[in-house]
């Protein structure tokens, strides 16, 4: 007896850790934290990172795992997995891979075949042990195919700009800021605390200040509003 549609199962993880690495998972939380961000205000742009996507109902085994991805046309919001047939038929339209010494060359075709079949329009891979930075575009043809040149390329859907500097992947805003990592933006935030901190103190230093003048004003018959 063939199993009900009701009754397959779409498990929500493969069993496999989302980075291999520290460097990987700096760049994969990196990528996608700036995403999150980048759409917080578009109701319609779901981001997501090492997240199973099912392009197929009925086949389980027929899946994929981006590292980040962003599917232009779904609501926010908890998935336990991203069952296209449950979101519209809308695949992702954008993802990245951020490659580990453990991914293989196989591995990586598979990936390029399975999101070229089911509709990726933008596919962007980075090695960081090799500082090699590639990327697709969805043709005419409706193949992935390579972007020549990835310095200074500028995605069509998400508007960021790619730089690779030397050993560095460098993605900017569309306003020219940078990809800002957790630990950048939080030692941003503990200095502009202290900023306000130390402005606080110096105002109230000075208005202790204006109240020991007013007092001796008002001591020698001064009204020190009519200064």
């Amino acid at each position: 007896m063939l199993a009900t549609s009701s009754e397959i199962i779409y498990p929500d993880s493969d069993g496999l850790p989302m980075a291999d690495n520290t460097k990987q998972f700096r760049l994969i939380t990196t990528i996608h934290g700036n995403l999150d961000w980048l759409f917080r205000n578009e109701e319609l742009v779901f981001v997501a990172g090492d997240l199973l996507w099912y392009p197929v109902e009925g086949n389980p085994k027929y899946r994929v795992a981006p590292d980040v991805m962003v599917a232009f046309g779904r609501p926010k919001g908890d998935r336990g997995s991203y069952k296209q047939w449950q979101e519209d038929n809308i695949a992702p339209q954008v993802v990245f891979e951020i490659l580990s010494p453990g991914n293989t060359e196989g591995e990586m075709d598979r990936k390029l075949q399975i999101y070229a079949r089911c509709g990726v329009e933008e596919y962007y891979i980075y090695d960081p042990d090799r500082y090699i930075l590639k990327g697709y575009q969805r043709s005419e043809d409706l193949y992935l195919e390579r972007i020549d040149e990835m310095t200074g390329w500028t995605s069509p859907r998400l508007g960021i700009n790619f730089q690779l500097n030397g050993t560095e992947l460098q993605l900017t805003h569309p306003d020219g800021r940078i990809f800002e990592t957790f630990d950048n933006v939080a030692t941003q935030r503990d200095s502009i605390l202290a900023d306000n901190q130390r402005l606080e103190i110096d105002n109230q230093r000075l208005e202790i200040e204006k109240q020991k003048r007013d007092n001796k004003l008002r001591e020698l018959g001064i009204d020190p509003d009519t200064l």
